[in-house]
């Protein structure tokens, strides 16, 4: 992981590879493991701009963390929000929102309206929403205003200079541009 969070990800994707196939080959019994290893690859693919890569390996891993922790465990939610991302990135935009707002009734039943991941999942969800190539008018002053609500919380949860807040705030402020 050092490798790719040092901006190194060309370096880091042949390892990661590597040892998802040494977990494979001698602890094909560890789907915890096998499932990290997939993230990690799937983060390595994205940091490439290998987005259609990193989507369906995504999925799989969600799949995964579903099928092993339940929809509703910490895990599958986060690598819920990575699919949500990935959606946007992808320009899957109706699916996103579909998948999304999903995704957000689930982190908010079961980790609060407060959540860093819930909201982290909403900016996702209103991120989508306005870059969708179809979107309203009408649907932009909502997204405006989700977006706010956002911002907001972030600002009491996490804090101004938090990198979640920042983003949020950024895309508020591009938003209104547009408006």
């Amino acid at each position: 992981n050092a490798l790719r969070l040092n901006d190194r990800p060309e370096e880091a994707l042949p390892l990661f590879e590597a040892s998802l196939a040494l977990v494979q080959r001698y602890w094909s019994h560890d789907e915890d493991a096998i499932l990290i290893n997939q993230s990690n690859i799937a983060c390595c693919l994205d940091d490439l701009g290998r987005w259609d890569e990193a989507l369906v390996l995504k999925r799989q891993v969600f799949a995964g963390w579903v099928a092993r922790l339940g929809a509703s465990s910490k895990q599958a939610i986060v690598c819920g929000s990575n699919v949500l991302i990935s959606l946007g990135r992808t320009g899957c935009f109706v699916e996103a929102q579909t998948f999304g707002r999903k995704l957000a009734a689930l982190a908010k039943r079961v980790l609060g309206d407060e959540h860093a991941l819930t909201l982290v999942i909403l900016h996702g969800l209103v991120h989508a929403r306005c870059r969708d190539p179809d979107v309203t008018r009408e649907s932009l002053v909502d997204a405006e205003a989700t977006l706010q609500d956002i911002v907001e919380r972030q600002r009491r949860v996490l804090g101004a200079t938090y990198p979640d807040t920042r983003a949020a705030q950024k895309d508020l402020s591009m938003l209104r541009q547009r408006l």
